[in-house]
């Protein structure tokens, strides 16, 4: 009986529906793992079809059409290595997350997904069926134990393989990044290893999907939860394990051992990828913004230019009256930092205009916060024009801070396709800034140099809607805002809580109301990368029109 066997950890960027190219790049791999010497090729849970599919999993042709492409990749890959890879089954009127094993030109085993994930992102019950724990499969002379993806967040999956004869445990996963998630991922398959006595290999999908990033970083670990190997996070990548049989069962050899960036770089990459992949998954290759000379429209042009490259951005400054010679100056000097094309289109005209239309019918009225917004929407409509006209995604530029009290104006500032810095609160945009001014990474395409000007990091944030304002005026202290944010939607605390935390009862009241009637505009807000594990989206699902608050 062979004392070794080659694995082939397959770390791609599927795209959703996208059945074909998903399919040829399974293809690739396993002939790399083939060129490799490989026994077995493995890629992560749901490859088949990207992940997450939502509803679109509920339809039967998509589904057919799913399993179609897995049988037909059986029967091209029939002379080589075994394949393992994640997609749909549906049969006898059920619908499972399955992994298929593939060897000889035929599907040989089926591992349903038997514990199905119902919180944050995850809305598996109501779409998939919960599969029996099934036993190990074999291939070649090894067998194999597949806990899919939340199947190993549990002990019970894991036990029974190891009782019914598992050798090594192989987790295929689509594990979406949120801030400290590899520690929480180490620490269950650890426990994992410990219980079962067997080695163990984490699998993940990397790329892109909409609001969410797949940040990779497989890994594979011995008994006793020694790690052997750790792929890099957020980039693709092909790596061949090798395990041998000793007297006291199988080994991983070990092999390389990527280094795992720090809190602040990974949500730097998170927002440069899933900016990056949501435009060449939807089919853009350029953008533009308003640049207005402030922190955070200056964070997400140095974003955009990472993510494509400086001369696919286009920034645009829009004066009107309000706005100061120095947001200007910063804007000007933001976008011949980054090396982007930077337009200059004032509103005065059209909002003299529009003022000139209204005053009939707003005759008798007092200025207020309707003419401030009547310029944002104006700088909307102005830059939607312009990306209808070049085919231009528009990004948006509001923090989580303004997001979470809706300090920003609907169909408006908030006008736009992606917003990388939704889950960015204010105060970590600063620091954000900071950081990418002394970092350079080989996955940026921006310039190596100091791209974000100091001044436009210190002065005090303002909206310029009307004569000095400042976002103090309307808002507490962001250090202050912030704190009180994380507690409310964070970390769902009470209002008797974030009191008890030091914070005033009547600001943490103003702001909760905030938050509660600012639901509509979320509703309607552009998708934006997740970087924590309430994001405004799917991790929060709250009603438009509510009328409770917190009595404490």
């Amino acid at each position: 009986m062979a004392d070794t066997f080659r694995l082939t950890l397959a770390q791609l960027n599927p795209t959703v529906g996208a059945l074909e190219a998903n399919a040829a790049m399974a293809r690739d791999a396993w002939t790399a793992a083939k060129a490799a010497g490989a026994d077995m090729l493995a890629l992560p849970e749901m490859f088949i079809t990207g992940y997450q599919v939502q509803d679109l999993v509920m339809k039967p042709a998509f589904t057919a059409d799913a399993m179609a492409r897995i049988e037909a990749l059986a029967r091209d890959c029939a002379d080589g290595p075994a394949i393992g890879i994640g997609g749909p089954h549906a049969a006898h009127g059920h619908l499972y997350n399955a992994y298929y094993i593939l060897r000889g030109g035929q599907v040989v085993a089926r591992v349903f997904k038997h514990i199905l994930p119902n919180d944050g992102v995850f809305d598996e019950k109501r779409v998939y069926d919960s599969g029996a724990i099934s036993g190990p499969y074999s291939v070649g002379p090894l067998r194999i134990g597949t806990p899919v993806c939340e199947d190993a967040w549990y002990e019970d999956v894991a036990e029974a393989l190891a009782e019914t004869g598992a050798e090594i445990l192989l987790v295929p996963n689509g594990s979406p990044y949120h801030r400290g998630k590899f520690d929480t991922r180490m620490g269950l398959m650890v426990a994992r290893v410990v219980e079962t006595g067997l080695p163990l290999v984490y699998l993940n999908l990397v790329g892109g999907q909409d609001d969410q990033i797949f940040d990779g970083g497989s890994f594979v670990l011995n008994p006793g939860g020694r790690l052997a190997v750790q792929m890099p996070v957020f980039d693709a990548a092909l790596e061949h394990v090798d395990f041998e049989r000793s007297a006291t069962g199988w080994r991983a050899v070990e092999g390389g051992k990527a280094p795992q960036p720090d809190a602040w770089e990974q949500d730097y990459r998170a927002m440069v990828e899933t900016l990056r992949d949501y435009l060449r998954k939807s089919g853009f290759s350029k953008v533009l913004l308003g640049l207005s000379g402030g922190v955070d429209s200056a964070l997400v042009a140095a974003i955009a230019a990472d993510a494509i490259g400086p001369d696919k951005v286009r920034c645009v400054m829009l004066p009107s009256q309000y706005t100061s010679p120095h947001s200007l100056e910063d804007a000007e000097a933001v976008a011949t930092a980054l090396g982007c094309r930077c337009d200059h289109v004032p509103i005065t005209a059209g909002r003299d205009a529009i003022t000139e239309t209204l005053a009939p019918l707003f005759a008798g009225h007092d200025p207020d916060v309707t003419e401030e917004n009547i310029q944002s929407r104006l700088r909307g409509l102005l830059l939607m024009a312009l990306s209808n006209k070049f085919g231009e995604m528009l990004l948006t530029t509001g923090n989580k801070s303004e997001v979470a009290v809706g300090y920003a104006t609907i169909y408006g500032d908030m006008a736009g396709g992606y917003n990388p810095i939704k889950d960015l609160y204010k105060s970590r945009v600063f620091q954000t800034c900071r950081w990418r001014n002394t970092n350079h990474r080989d996955w940026m395409m921006g310039p190596a140099r100091e791209v974000i000007p100091p001044r436009v990091i210190d002065k005090p944030p303002s909206a310029e809607l009307r004569a000095d304002q400042k976002d103090e005026d309307s808002l507490p202290p962001y250090e202050v805002l912030d704190a009180i944010l994380e507690l409310l939607i964070d970390e769902d605390r009470s209002v008797a809580e974030c009191v008890a935390a030091g914070f005033d009862r009547e600001i943490v009241k103003r702001i909760e109301a905030l938050v509660y009637t600012s639901e509509y505009k979320r509703f309607q807000a552009a998708p934006g990368t997740r970087l924590t594990r309430r994001a405004f989206w799917l991790d929060r699902r709250y009603p438009i029109v509510n009328r409770w608050r917190d009595p404490s």
